[in-house]
């Protein structure tokens, strides 16, 4: 499967700026959670609440987005695409939330098994959100 934008069914090119923070905020802070896991040292834990923070606030941004294309292409034969990648931003969004909420607890118990399950779950669903934005991946365009 190539992995090439698909001709005019790209996302904006702000858009698609908006959408590099959560793709590259998530797995950050899945990074310096790893680093929390072998160091013990509590200002990893800090550093992932912020990237995680950040990566919201740019998500936030992003399915704000999406829905208003959402309900602008939803005549058009892009709408199953349109409500995937919205679908998909929302439930990253949740996750990426109750993620902040673990990482806003104390010492080990913010990061520990639940909270780098989320940060995994979180990278995980920014990385198929970026697929699906750049690419033609449930798009109904005829091949050539």
């Amino acid at each position: 499967m190539r992995f090439t934008p698909a001709s005019g069914a790209g996302p904006n090119p702000l858009h698609a700026i908006l959408l590099a923070f959560p793709v590259a905020l998530f797995p950050a802070a899945l990074l310096t959670d790893i680093t929390y896991l072998r160091t013990e040292e509590m200002q990893w834990t800090n550093f992932s609440a912020w990237l995680i923070a950040g990566a919201l606030v740019f998500n936030g941004l992003v399915l704000a987005w999406a829905l208003v294309s959402l309900v602008l292409r939803f005549r058009t034969g892009e709408k199953l695409r349109s409500a995937i990648y919205a679908g998909l931003l929302a439930v990253l969004f949740l996750v990426g939330l109750i993620n902040a909420f673990q990482h806003s607890r104390d010492a080990w118990s913010s990061v520990g098994g639940l909270g780098l399950t989320l940060s995994i779950v979180s990278t995980l669903l920014a990385l198929a959100a970026a697929i699906i934005a750049h690419t033609h991946v449930f798009s109904r365009e005829v091949a050539r």
